[in-house]
């Protein structure tokens, strides 16, 4: 009878043991993909964004959609640097820390202070002007290193930008304001004067630090200015609403630089959907969680097929006299 107990209870043991391993096994193997990668292991994404404003957030809103719509258990810890670069390295060395296993940042500052706090955590950027050009990878085809992502420059943007300011504001002499301070404007800047150059347009800067710094240089175009131009600068679209106020109080046409900031009371711009840039970036994190892959194999990325984007009421409120050739455009209310 007691070798009978005894047997008993070394089978009730084994049973639970056995059950023990096989609800282990399936909880980090959960629904595996094709190379045996877990998609049931609980995975961390430090996600950094330089400030909050609506193409950033946009992007944001797209990566988390990809990431969830890929299946994986992903836990994502949000930081917003509020446009302080000290934040930045601080929120960088904080993934670094916490072991994060994969780093999206989300503007070039961002995706600099990740790039400057670990060379060993996947980094996947978007929303970055030109990615080579501030040294981030070697180059789109190539990556090089632990990061790649998408860029939100498409190679055509500014200057189908520049060609429409001098197609429909003939011998205009445009305000740009921007923050001298972020290398993706500095660039922008750079590209819309090589542009510029014989066309019919006269370019007048305006630089700021801060984006309470906006207002009062939209004020100090005026009277010297026929449009105003705002690209795809972090600071003064943070502040845009300012501007947005000056050039509708003083009829002055308002170009920008993506179709958030048409919805926002811009008139016109050659763009794209941020979100589109994001989800893409989420797709490539899963690529690197999922599949194995290194960032180095993943090739940068530009935007998708830039449209023609117009918000009528912002061409009323400008004085804009509506041209029937704009009839084809996305309209955006």
């Amino acid at each position: 009878m007691r070798k009978f107990l005894q047997f008993t209870i070394l089978a009730v043991i084994s049973m639970f043991i056995l059950a023990a391993c096989g609800s282990e096994g399936e909880n980090e193997g959960g629904s595996s993909s094709s190379d045996g990668e877990s998609i049931g292991k609980e995975y961390i994404i430090g996600a950094t964004q330089i400030l909050e404003h609506p193409s950033l957030d946009a992007a944001t809103e797209g990566f988390k959609a990809a990431i969830k719509e890929s299946g994986l258990n992903v836990k994502i810890d949000y930081q917003s640097a509020q446009n302080d670069m000290n934040n930045v390295a601080v929120i960088a060395d904080k993934f670094v820390a916490d072991g994060v296993d994969l780093i999206f940042a989300n503007s070039t500052p961002s995706a600099l202070g990740a790039q400057n706090a670990t060379s060993d955590i996947p980094i996947l950027f978007t929303s970055v002007t030109d990615a080579v050009d501030a040294d981030l990878i070697d180059s789109m085809e190539s990556p090089g290193g632990n990061i790649t992502g998408v860029v939100d420059l498409h190679p055509e943007a500014i200057e189908k930008t520049v060609e429409f300011i001098d197609q429909y504001f003939k011998d205009a002499t445009v305000g740009i304001i921007y923050n001298a301070g972020e290398q993706n404007s500095v660039t922008q800047m750079k590209a819309i004067e090589e542009i510029a150059e014989g066309t019919s347009l006269t370019l007048v800067e305006r630089t700021v630090a801060t984006a309470a710094d906006v207002q009062q240089a939209a004020m100090t175009l005026v009277g010297d200015v026929d449009v105003f131009y705002i690209f795809t600068d972090n600071t003064v679209v943070s502040a845009l609403d300012s501007v947005v106020d000056v050039a509708n109080e003083q009829q002055i046409p308002l170009i920008v630089g993506e179709p958030d900031s048409v919805e926002l009371g811009g008139f016109a711009t050659y763009g794209f959907d941020y979100y589109s840039i994001g989800y893409r970036t989420g797709e490539m994190a899963a690529e690197i969680l999922k599949e194995g892959k290194d960032p180095s194999e993943i090739p940068a990325e530009y935007p998708p097929e830039l449209k023609l984007f117009i918000n009528k009421d912002a061409a009323e409120a400008q004085g804009i006299e509506w041209n029937d050739e704009w009839d084809d455009a996305e309209f955006v209310e």
